[in-house]
């Protein structure tokens, strides 16, 4: 099961920062993240959101795959191939970018949305979903990010622990057992 954590910052571009230390570490295998997002709400109040998977692409290359396909199959009953392989894959890649663009994976947008609406102006918000992850290899890496916990689906002891490794206080202790 995932672990959701939110996790706030004082200036815009710290989420974005974070996001990218922990794309590194997931390389090293020591996080697996299931979705993340960076919310960042500017001076005038807007929020805006980041996702790290861009689900339109996604849609419109698994679309322009199928529909070459299937049309490929299609052209060779009416003896033309190639013209059911271009006109195929032309619409299954139509469709598969609709299909990615009114899709939602992992995080609920409105949740996000929602509780984006009550950070500061001016600051951002980090989303993730985590699937495992190595808890004193990862919180070591975060020690002291002045960040606070705003919502989490961790064990109150666990969420005490994180806030701790990520203000600074205390050592890093694991924040999520390793699943």
């Amino acid at each position: 099961m995932s672990d959701l954590i939110v996790v706030g910052f004082d200036t815009p571009d710290e989420a974005d920062k974070v996001l990218v230390k922990l794309a590194g570490l997931k390389k090293e295998y020591l996080i697996d993240l299931e979705d993340a997002v960076v919310v960042v709400r500017d001076e005038a109040g807007k929020v805006h959101l980041k996702q790290s998977l861009n689900l339109t692409a996604i849609g419109a290359s698994t679309g322009l795959l199928s529909g070459a396909l299937w049309g490929g199959l299609v052209g060779l009953l009416f003896l033309n191939p190639l013209a059911g392989f271009a006109i195929g894959g032309a619409v299954g890649a139509g469709a598969g970018a609709l299909s990615g663009s009114l899709s939602d994976y992992g995080i609920d947008d409105n949740f996000i949305k929602s509780l984006g609406d009550t950070i500061p102006n001016n600051s951002s918000a980090l989303f993730v979903l985590v699937r495992k992850v190595q808890p004193e290899k990862v919180m070591a890496e975060f020690q002291g990010l002045r960040g606070r916990v705003l919502k989490t689906s961790l064990s109150p002891e666990q969420e005490k622990r994180l806030q701790e490794a990520l203000s600074g206080v205390g050592a890093a202790a694991p924040a999520t057992p390793a699943a």
